[in-house]
């Protein structure tokens, strides 16, 4: 079975669980995990029994024990009935290791399965390291944990281990997120150079190698200058055999190199593991060959097992610490949502802010339309641009990254100031968010040699990765990165989000519950005013017409008498169209709009030659200019705009001549009227009222009027969802706007 080819298209998907070799130190037989048929044999099998090894493929299991000069020693069963009685009692796990002589020298049997294989590797008993590992390894566990400070503890793992295991360079490799690691920890050799700091690029350990480093946590190349035993098969099968819980796996040919490369000759990893992820690496270096048996790998397996937990431990308590110092400033910040109405204002205090929970130099709420900035932020367009590419792009409610303009490329104009972005969603509908700033930190890496991979172009053509041969440092300045988020400045983001949802909820439900209250008030109040002004001109048209009668049949009623009658039929009309006024305000609440096309060359026309006739002014310029047709309720529309003529003309007839001016103009997205006069105008001071019921000016006091006409005009406006303003100046006239959206 042919090793596999490494070459630059498929570095990363090497399939190094099965590579169809194993290291030499050992040897290996696969059997099928119910017949006991021998499926697999590596070659060297030769050298323990003096016969090729694929003369027993497809044969018992048993046929090969018999080849081998054996000594189950622990046991008087044969390795088919161990590995059978085994499996059933209490799992593979409680065979491994299995003690037994082979040829006279102690060997140990680890049996693991591979689908429907169960795959057995016989390795020496014996090994390079004469002392009792598990004994120390108790001690050196003591040791370990006694220290607090997870750096000094990683350093103090990191020595204890070389006192075992005597290897020349421990390292205690930590991986970064974007993969690539950095030397935390070393003891080493005297002579040799310090790797202390040095960072390794993540194409070092590819993402593969990473994940069989959780599956196995320890990992042993006991002589890189072996050669490898091939697996060999049925060649009618040929399928290659799963070895990723092998033991005597072969390592890729590029990672051999790139040990040879280091002056590297044996090589042995323990795996650190914090929340189930691969935190790093015990990389332990020999500069001549070593092997380490299982007992004493299984031993530091321990060691590797109990220091994950303390680093996990250590970890979180040092961000424990962080957490609650920040958090006292969420905890002020939760106080004010739960006392403030406005969300803006709860965040944004001048003793607390949103600002003052992390390490950000600057953050940014983004709520309800409305950019607030405090510290050093980009400017309102760039942040615009932030959250439309945090729409497309965050999946979780929290994103957070150090190097920014490496991502997202518009960035890079502001990353002196924005480098590190951290980021919790609100609403992805309404692009609400708040996002906190760190600045640019530039830093400078110390590599272990160049990080890029040199290729070498092989006879077929293809360029193939070669390891590279200098591992002295270099040099890399790393720009557009800031200083990264501590797990602890995200758990407060995660708190406040929390805080800031419950608080949005909360607010949006209670405004939720007002809207249906004033809809029914306001239903109530519309039937209210249609009940009370139906009623109320049954008797009103009595008081008019006893009046009447009154003036007309009584003769012997004197001026004065006459005069009052006259004034309470005047009074009576009056109020009869006050009523008819709040009747019309009330049927609008009630009424749909029916939308249409207008032809508002005609509609204007109309009202104009109606208002005239009604009004009948003396000296009137009436100018028509362009009347572009509009989309909206016929009855309605001819409301609006018989009020504001109506008013326009009423409103300048005391000028002379009173002039009125109608034009429309049409828009991309909107169509826009004006409609002006050069009459009384609009004191400033009633501004705000000009659209409220029942309100008149002092200056029209003398024009006749209701006050409920412009009320009217807001409310049709309204159901249209367009929009009426005016511009005015008293003495010298006024000019309504009104804007209705093209469709």
């Amino acid at each position: 079975m042919n090793a596999y080819n490494v070459n630059l298209t498929n570095c990363d998907i090497e399939p190094i669980h099965i590579l169809g070799q194993i290291q030499s130190h050992g040897f290996l037989v696969a059997v099928n995990s119910e017949t006991h048929i021998i499926t697999y044999i590596s070659e060297n099998i030769h050298v323990y029994i003096r016969d090729e090894g694929k003369n027993y493929l497809g044969k018992s299991l048993s046929e090969l024990e018999e080849k081998l000069n054996l000594d189950t020693l622990e046991s008087e069963l044969t390795i088919s009935q161990l590995i059978t009685v085994r499996n059933y009692a209490n799992g593979l796990e409680a065979i491994n290791p299995f003690l037994l002589k082979l040829n006279s020298q102690p060997y140990f049997m680890i049996v693991t399965s591979s689908g429907d294989n169960k795959i057995l590797e016989f390795e020496p008993a014996a090994a390079d390291v004469n002392i009792d590992v598990q004994q120390t390894i108790g001690r050196s566990i003591s040791e370990i944990l006694s220290v607090k400070k997870l750096d000094a503890m990683l350093q103090k793992a990191a020595t204890e281990i070389k006192r075992i295991i005597g290897y020349g360079r421990i390292m205690v490799y930590k991986f970064g997120e974007d993969g690539h690691g950095e030397v935390v920890a070393e003891a080493k050799e005297d002579f040799l150079a310090p790797f202390m700091g040095l960072h390794y690029p993540a194409s070092d350990i590819p993402k593969q190698a990473r994940e069989l480093y959780k599956i196995n946590l320890t990992r042993i190349i006991a002589d890189v200058n072996s050669i490898n035993s091939a697996i060999i098969t049925d060649k009618l099968k040929n399928i290659p055999l799963d070895l990723t819980h092998s033991c005597l796996r072969a390592v890729s040919p590029i990672h051999i190199q790139y040990l040879k490369n280091m002056g590297v000759e044996s090589s042995f990893s323990i795996s650190l593991l914090a929340h189930g992820e691969l935190w790093g690496l015990i990389a332990c270096h020999n500069y001549s060959p070593k092997f380490i048996n299982y007992k004493a790998r299984d031993a530091a397996k321990l060691l590797g097992q109990i220091l994950s937990s303390a680093l996990e431990y250590r970890q979180g308590e040092e961000d424990s610490e962080k957490f609650t110092y920040l958090n006292q400033g969420v905890n002020q910040l939760i106080e004010h949502l739960e006392k403030e109405t406005n969300i803006n204002e709860a965040l944004f205090r001048d003793n607390i802010s949103i600002k003052d929970i992390n390490s950000a130099t600057g953050a940014v709420l983004v709520f309800e339309n409305k950019i607030t900035r405090i510290g050093d932020t980009p400017n309102e367009e760039q942040i615009e641009e932030i959250v439309e590419w945090l729409k497309i792009n965050m999946s979780d409610s929290v994103y957070y990254t150090h190097r920014f303009p490496q991502i997202f490329s518009a960035s890079k104009i502001y990353s002196q100031i924005g480098s590190g972005i951290l980021a919790c969603m609100l609403s992805r509908e309404l692009g609400e968010f708040i996002i906190w700033f760190k600045p640019e930190q530039i830093q400078t890496l110390t590599w272990a040699g160049n990080p890029e991979k040199p290729v070498e172009q092989s006879e077929n053509g293809l360029l193939t990765l070669s390891p590279r041969k200098s591992f002295d440092g270099w040099t890399d300045i790393v720009k557009n990165t800031s200083e990264k988020w501590n797990r602890a400045e995200i758990a407060a983001v995660v708190n406040l989000r929390e805080h800031v949802i419950y608080v949005i909820t909360r607010k949006a439900n209670e405004i939720r519950l007002l809207n249906e209250k004033l809809k029914h008030a306001y239903e109530e109040l519309d039937t209210f005013s249609f009940t009370v002004s139906h009623d109320l001109r049954t008797p009103l048209s009595s008081i008019k017409t006893y009046s009447e009668l009154l003036i007309t049949n009584n003769k012997s009623l004197d001026d004065n008498a006459r005069k009052v009658l006259d004034r309470i039929k005047v009074c009576a009309d009056r109020m009869d169209l006050l009523i008819k006024e709040i009747l019309k305000y009330s049927m609008i609440g009630k009424a749909d709009v029916q939308t249409a096309p207008i032809d508002m060359t005609h509609l204007i026309n109309e009202i104009k030659e109606d208002v005239i006739v009604g009004l009948q002014p003396k000296d009137l310029e009436f100018h028509i200019g362009d009347t572009p047709d509009i989309q909206g309720d016929p009855v309605m529309i001819n409301q609006v705009f018989t009020n504001l003529i109506n008013n326009a003309v009423k409103y300048s007839a005391k000028s002379t001549p009173s002039v009125v001016n109608i034009n429309g103009v049409k828009l991309d997205k909107e169509t826009i009227y004006t409609i002006s006069d050069n009459g009384v105008g609009i004191d400033d001071r009633y501004y705000k009222l000009v659209f409220e019921l029942f309100k008149r000016m002092d200056n029209v006091k003398d024009f006749e009027g209701t006050g409920v006409g412009l009320a009217i005009v807001k409310r049709i406006i309204e159901k249209h969802h367009a929009r009426v303003w005016f511009e005015s100046k008293l003495g010298m006239g006024t000019t309504f706007y009104l804007s209705f959206v093209n469709s």
